[in-house]
């Protein structure tokens, strides 16, 4: 799939974000395609996460340009982002543990018919949609707080895939994850991918990324600092870019598992 001629789906041109007089992000670029994964790496402090909350429209930007399929739009606040087709699973997943699997669904985007909550819909797209993520059979009556890890895991994507979008941002979706249920979540990124989504995934986790981002980014204080093609690219380029270490990486090596939290 050749995708140098096509419009990226979500451009940023020349981001930059301060807060006080800490500057977050300069000049950062990046470019989704559809049906790509772009991995997004970085020391701790490096900008991900302010970068995450700028194209979810959590932190907007204070200068650069944000191109939604190859016009400039504005994500001052989530509903913009939400609205051009951006969904964002943050790390501490949002969910509320007092309410079942479809009351956290639907949080916020009820289904109502002739003015009263539609549970029947509700219960028959939730039902739907987690079995089409094959996660197999979840309850979804059972309240959120007694479901494990990767359960949690599954009702924050598919709620993020309700409104239908073309772009994803998941924020270190395997982090609290057993072996298992990595592997099914990565096996969801690449169905979605497969589907025509373009996804932006932070991770820590460089096993992660080699297994299913077709491109990396790196972020290193809050500049771009490399962008790596997966397949032609070693584990200690990628590595030396996210620390700024030299080629001669043996002396850094343990400062960069420190940083790099492996």
């Amino acid at each position: 799939m050749g995708h140098a001629a096509a419009v990226p789906l979500l451009a940023l041109r020349g981001i930059s974000k301060q807060y006080g007089a800490v500057a977050a992000l300069t000049d950062v670029q990046l470019d989704i395609n559809a049906g790509e994964v772009v991995a997004l790496l970085g020391g701790n402090g490096a900008g991900k996460s302010t970068l995450v909350k700028v194209i979810a429209g959590v932190s907007p930007a204070d200068a650069g340009v944000i191109e939604w399929k190859g016009r400039t739009v504005h994500v001052n606040r989530p509903n913009d982002a939400l609205a051009l087709g951006v969904a964002t699973v943050y790390q501490d997943l949002a969910l509320c543990d007092n309410l079942d699997v479809v009351g956290n669904l639907y949080l916020g985007r009820e289904i109502q018919r002739f003015g009263i909550l539609d549970e029947v819909e509700m219960e028959r797209q939730a039902r739907e949609l987690l079995s089409t993520l094959s996660f197999g059979v979840l309850d979804t009556h059972r309240p959120v707080a007694s479901l494990s890890s990767g359960q949690r895991q599954a009702v924050a994507l598919s709620r993020s895939l309700l409104g239908r979008p073309e772009v994803l941002l998941l924020d270190e979706p395997t982090a609290a994850l057993g072996v298992p249920q990595t592997a099914q979540v990565l096996d969801l990124i690449e169905q979605l991918r497969d589907k025509g989504l373009g996804l932006l995934l932070i991770s820590h986790n460089l096993g992660d990324v080699k297994a299913v981002a077709d491109r990396i980014a790196v972020l290193r204080h809050g500049r771009n600092n490399g962008f790596f093609d997966v397949n032609t690219t070693s584990y200690e380029q990628i590595v030396s870019s996210i620390t700024g270490a030299s080629d001669n990486a043996v002396t850094h090596r343990e400062a960069d598992a420190a940083e790099m939290d492996l």
